[in-house]
């Protein structure tokens, strides 16, 4: 049977973006902690000298929030981002942004190493996705075109939900949602729809162990998670891990590791975070 979210997937949730977005900027900015929370997970991707001859693609960029938090933390990168819905592409472009900034149309389970190399010129040395896996038709299809489309050694930042390993973090949701979110809904876009999709998605998505399986299923390597500050302490979470710099040859189990560990802040390192569970 598909379920109310996952008839939302079938491609009503980009129409809703659309409509949401003339009044989306309002909205995330009254979530305290919503831009704090995405610099975090982008610098939580760890990339070096400020991100100097890197390309970047925030997937899922919406109105360009998370591209200014890459931005901020890599400003000598190569940014792109990719969105498919039109009118959040169209605020994101009307602001002001550098030269090393761009935005392009496309979904994000359609993107391949052949559409990588025609528009961007190359592979990505990381991928930042914020609020996107959620809401794919197919998530594993999905991380595997990241993956497909990440440089040997690059890296993956997931900014997601989580709340289905967590009573408490489910019913903290749930109340703000009721109380805050969907009546800010209401009163800012005039419609409830996409904010009680918004509800029942994040309940109805993988816990932080099987979204750290899926990664690890699709070849991705030093897999972690780590939780973000404040209200939505153990509601909202970083998800990293990185394309091994090969594969695995004769002999060998799994993905082969490289040099570098994974994008995971001193203190918060795979073993920490799996006893956190």
């Amino acid at each position: 049977m598909t379920t109310p979210t996952g008839m939302m997937k079938t491609g009503a949730v980009t129409d809703e973006f659309d409509n949401a977005a003339s009044s989306y900027d309002r909205l995330v900015a009254a979530n305290p902690g919503y831009h704090r929370d995405l610099r975090t997970s982008a610098r939580r991707l760890r990339l070096p000298a400020r991100g100097e001859g890197l390309l970047l693609m925030d997937l899922g960029c919406g109105t360009g929030a998370s591209t200014a938090a890459l931005l901020r933390e890599y400003p000598l990168a190569r940014i792109v981002g990719v969105d498919a819905s039109e009118g959040m592409l169209r605020a994101a472009a009307a602001k002001e942004w550098p030269a090393n900034v761009t935005f392009h149309l496309a979904r994000a389970e359609d993107i391949t190493p052949g559409w990588a190399r025609e528009l961007l010129g190359g592979s990505a040395d990381a991928v930042f996705a914020a609020y996107l896996v959620r809401n794919v038709p197919d998530p594993d299809a999905f991380l595997e075109s990241v993956r497909s489309v990440l440089a040997p050694g690059g890296r993956l930042a997931l900014h997601e939900y989580s709340v289905a390993d967590s009573a408490s973090a489910q019913a903290v949701w749930t109340a703000v949602c009721w109380s805050v979110v969907i009546p800010a809904g209401r009163a800012l876009a005039g419609r409830t729809d996409l904010f009680r999709y918004l509800w029942r998605s994040v309940l109805e998505f993988d816990g932080r162990s099987a979204l750290l399986e899926r990664m690890r299923a699709v070849g991705l390597e030093s897999v972690a998670s780590a939780p973000l500050p404040g209200w939505q302490y153990g509601i909202t979470h970083t998800f990293v891990g990185r394309r091994p710099l090969r594969r695995p040859g004769p002999g060998e189990s799994g993905p082969v590791s490289g040099s570098r560990e994974a994008a995971c802040p001193p203190g918060e390192g795979p073993a920490a975070r799996e006893g956190a569970r």
